[in-house]
């Protein structure tokens, strides 16, 4: 299907009504169960329950700290807790995570609904690639300035999936993503903080309150993206917008539980001794220099975005996968502040956002995330990753996804 309209709004609203190929629909379901294992551990870690303790919002909404709220509070609560591992799925053609926000979005409204797993999923699909055409369309200049993809592009995404499942008219869908373009936001300042895991909560909020006020009959700009000082114009958006396309076939699932940035050096270095390494150069896309390159963290959450820590401690043989692996004792152990001094970072255009070239003492071992990944092995790693998560909750949770079973599969996110 090619879109034929030419403005990004109404690319958004093509993508609300669409049907999903099977195949891609099959990769969805996949993201599902990573995002529940990662929601249902991001709680069970506890930092964030000081603060959702505070919210107390009723209703028929779970969150996975077992509290029933309403749909906008569950959105917020479990975006939050999903991305606070920051182990959840990410999109490099836009470098965001569609799944966290889509996810929570669409299972608070289909609770809401009373609709089925399947039409939450499929709603989370679209929401997904509504999310992607959007963050292509604002480009790399406004993820480079600051604004965090995953919270700004997320957000029109999740008004997509959460109007799909409103059963919103596409007027009624236009004026929806009108009043998100006043209310999209989140930055890459928050990167290494319990403000970067917040910044995906408030997008699936905002999702959800845009679709709900639309219906409620709540107006906005004709065109609030591409519009005059629409969100583009002012948000240092630089491009037309793609041809319609599925392109969550190619979502990346993370398999260390750190940025994502990392996960290519990492898997260069996967079977290499480097404990005695006297000099190690990582060769990446500058983009991640501004993203996922602290030389010196101190804290557990910091180390999940620096080139120079998670190679130390893929270097000492600490499993980057293992999510108590980082820890603020981690990050201040003397040997691996010791080892992150060897490391230099240099950031190369030649290599894809995907890929890396790691040098040690003059060695090359290269990687690239973008090759292809058999839907067979994608889903074993997966699996095997959830249940690592969440034990054998892993394989009720994925019965419930194949049986559509909606009220079972949320009330496995809080046993």
């Amino acid at each position: 299907m090619q879109h034929a309209g030419g403005e990004i709004t109404d690319l958004l609203l093509d993508y609300a009504q669409a049907t999903p190929p099977s195949e891609v629909r099959d990769v969805t379901a996949l993201s599902l169960l990573d995002w529940a294992a990662c929601g249902i551990a991001g709680h069970a870690e506890g930092a964030f329950a000081q603060w959702s303790a505070t919210l107390s919002t009723s209703g028929p909404c779970v969150r996975f700290d077992g509290v029933q709220a309403s749909a906008t509070e569950a959105a917020l609560v479990n975006g939050t807790l999903s991305h606070a591992l920051d182990y959840d799925d990410t999109h490099f053609a836009h470098i965001g995570h569609p799944s966290v926000v889509m996810c929570s979005t669409a299972l608070a409204v289909a609770e809401g609904q009373g609709a089925t797993l399947s039409q939450m999923l499929d709603a989370a699909l679209v929401g997904a690639e509504a999310s992607v055409a959007a963050g292509l369309w604002l480009g790399r200049d406004h993820y480079q300035v600051g604004y965090h993809q995953t919270a700004t592009a997320g957000a029109f995404g999740a008004t997509v999936a959460a109007g799909r499942l409103l059963a919103l008219t596409r007027a009624e869908m236009r004026q929806a993503l009108g009043l998100c373009a006043s209310m999209a936001s989140g930055l890459k300042a928050q990167f290494g903080t319990m403000g970067k895991p917040l910044n995906a909560g408030l997008a699936a909020r905002t999702g959800v309150e845009a679709a709900q006020w639309a219906a409620a009959g709540m107006t906005a700009a004709a065109d609030g993206l591409a519009g005059p000082l629409g969100f583009g114009e002012t948000h240092h958006g630089t491009n037309a917008p793609a041809p319609f396309n599925w392109r969550m076939g190619g979502v990346s699932h993370k398999f260390h539980a750190c940025c994502h940035g990392l996960h290519a050096a990492l898997e260069a270095v996967r079977r290499v001794e480097m404990a005695g390494a006297k000099a190690v150069t990582v060769h990446t896309h500058p983009r991640w220099l501004s993203v996922c390159n602290q030389p010196a963290p101190e804290t557990g959450l910091g180390a999940k975005f620096s080139f120079a820590h998670v190679l130390a401690m893929a270097a000492y043989g600490l499993d980057t996968g293992d999510i108590a692996s980082f820890s603020d004792a981690c990050a201040q152990a003397p040997d691996l502040v010791s080892f992150r001094q060897k490391v230099r970072v240099a950031g190369d255009e030649s290599l894809s956002e995907m890929q890396a070239r790691i040098d040690i003492d003059g060695q090359v071992y290269v990687h690239d995330l973008d090759a292809p990944l058999p839907f067979e092995t994608r889903r074993q790693r997966i699996q095997a990753k959830a249940r690592a998560l969440v034990g054998a909750r892993a394989d009720d949770l994925w019965q419930m996804i194949e049986a559509n079973d909606l009220p079972r599969f949320a009330q496995l996110l809080t046993s």
